[in-house]
Formats: C-alpha cells, sequence, structure tokens
C-alpha cells in the first residue's frame, strides 16, 4: 500500500542523529536514505497523516502559535523494542510530559489528520523495510543510545512511497525565550 501524506517530525540533533543513522545504514539501507533521523510524532501514531491537499500556509498558521509557546524539549530513549506487534524496531521516547503536550496541541490545531493506526508512541526507527534475521534482531535490541537530547524544531515531511519525502516546513521551538 502506497503511502502519500504529510507526517510531522522531530529531527535528531547532529550527535543523536550520526548514531541512528549509522545503525539505519548498518541494519535498514532503504530506510538510512528515507528521512533524515527522527522522531514521529504524527502520522504512523496518535493521529494518521495530514492529507497532501494541506496547504504549508495552511500548516504554518496552525502550527506556529504552538512552537512559538514551546520551549525546546529534553528527551531520553529507552531500551528498542518491535513496534506495536509489527516487525518494526524503534528505539521509544517517553510519550508523557512535554512531547505529550506538544502533541496534543498539534492534534488539536485543527489541522486535518487522517484516522491514527497506533496509539502515540513517539520513537526513531531503527529498521522499517529490512527483514532481518534473528542474529540481526538480537543486536539491534541490544543497541543503547543514552545520552540526553534536545529537540529544539519540528518538521513538517511529505511522505509519499516510493519517492523520497520531501520536506514542506521547519519551524524552531522557542517558547521560554525572551525576545528583545
Amino acid at each position: 500500500m502506497a503511502l502519500n501524506g504529510i507526517f510531522i517530525l522531530a529531527e535528531l540533533p547532529p550527535e543523536i542523529a550520526d548514531q541512528v543513522r549509522a545503525i539505519n545504514e548498518r541494519y535498514d539501507p532503504k530506510l538510512s536514505r528515507y528521512k533524515p533521523p527522527h522522531l514521529t510524532l504524527t502520522g504512523s501514531s496518535g493521529a494518521g497523516p495530514i492529507p497532501p491537499s494541506a496547504t504549508v500556509e495552511e500548516m504554518r498558521e496552525k502550527l506556529e502559535p504552538i512552537t512559538r509557546d514551546t520551549a525546546p524539549i529534553t528527551l531520553s530513549f529507552q531500551a528498542p523494542q518491535r513496534f506495536m506487534q509489527t516487525n518494526i524496531l524503534v528505539l521509544p521516547v517517553d510519550s508523557h510530559g512535554p512531547l505529550r503536550i506538544l502533541h496534543d496541541r498539534i492534534i488539536t490545531s485543527g489541522l486535518p489528520f487522517t484516522r491514527a493506526r497506533y496509539t502515540f508512541s513517539p520513537h526513531s526507527t531503527l529498521s522499517l523495510y529490512q527483514s532481518l534475521d534473528a542474529k540481526a534482531i538480537r543486536e539491534l535490541l541490544k543497541t543503547r543510545i543514552p545520552e540526553p537530547f534536545v529537540i529544539s524544531a519540528i518538521q513538517i515531511y511529505h511522505t509519499r512511497d516510493p519517492q523520497p519525502s520531501r520536506k514542506l516546513l521547519e519551524l524552531p521551538l522557542t517558547g521560554g525565550f525572551k525576545k528583545d
């Protein structure tokens, strides 16, 4: 089933993204070329994709007030797991606190979201396309990236499989900063 929709992501900071990208390149080369390493905020869990008919202007209008009020968020990855009874392996983060508040504000922003396939489960994907053998799965499930990291922006991508995803918009999380 080909996917055609708009996802809201939070790209990982470079030092963490490099670690996730190296894992993707080893275990799922196709995924490593798909999008930059990121946390999925909407599109696969909590809210389905935004229909591609939504305009960049509409998304900016609905999301900018939210990002303007949201401070950068410090997160840490938990132990890897299979995503919702699938063969997809992910690094989850805690779905509570500031990230949940951001997610809930996004999905109640007035943007049109399609139906979610899964409950809100923010994560960075380690393996999506590749069929892994038992040894590779065990290796991935032992992966740990313990360093805390900061999400300082959200990105909006149009995903249209099998074509590469295209970034439509990036909005910084600027809440908590004094404006001169």
